[in-house]
């Protein structure tokens, strides 16, 4: 596909649904060049428009990702994972299932101490922390918020496995405010399975 096209399917899944206008800022081109790619994509069956109204005035059309382009982005092999879940709870019951996410969990603890080595502040262990999500699959990045930061994950690559058992998001959650420190209060404030949009977490310094 088109490196342009690419980009756009890249943006509405970090952003959202987004106007021509402003899919072509972003871009550095015109609205109406933003606009041909996207009629592509719609004929690909990857995107699609809607109208919204935004104030006065007439609607203005938006464009978002279909499911199909959803799919685009890596899902971690979604129906071969939510079986083998299931496969384990089946033969081992939740005890087998719960020392398969202790597992996972102490892997990935490891992995993250790792990336956190030699991170003395907060705000760049966050950081740390959202460039190792990314290289996971989780269009992972961290955003100043008034005086602490947000970790925004615009993608869950183990999507089907967290419907499956949602013990995973629970784990990935007590990871994060392991390897980030004693220090740091860590609140998910967007989830996924919850009807979010994405999955967001608020990191600031605990009080005293």
């Amino acid at each position: 596909m088109h490196e342009t096209a690419e980009r756009i399917l890249s943006l509405l899944k970090r952003n959202g649904p987004r106007t021509a206008d402003e899919l072509g800022e972003a871009l550095s081109m015109t609205g109406m060049g933003a606009r041909r790619h996207l009629e592509a994509l719609v004929r690909e069956g990857l995107v699609a428009s809607f109208d919204r109204v935004a104030g006065v005035g007439r609607p203005k059309k938006y464009w978002k990702l279909t499911e199909k382009g959803h799919l685009r982005f890596p899902d971690a092999h979604a129906e071969l994972t939510a079986k083998l879940i299931g496969d384990v709870r089946r033969v081992f019951g939740e005890e087998g299932l719960d020392r398969l996410i202790a597992e996972r969990e102490r892997d990935m603890q490891q992995d993250y101490a790792k990336a956190m080595a030699g991170k003395a502040g907060l705000e760049e262990r966050v950081r740390a922390l959202a460039e190792l999500r990314s290289r996971e699959g989780y269009m992972a990045r961290a955003e100043r918020d008034g005086t602490g930061l947000l970790l925004i994950e615009d993608h869950c690559p183990i999507c089907a496995a967290a419907e499956t058992c949602q013990r995973f998001c629970r784990s990935e959650l007590a990871i994060f405010r392991m390897v980030l420190g004693p220090d740091a209060a860590v609140e998910r404030t967007e989830y996924l399975l919850e009807g979010g949009r994405r999955c967001a977490y608020r990191i600031g310094v605990k009080k005293a």
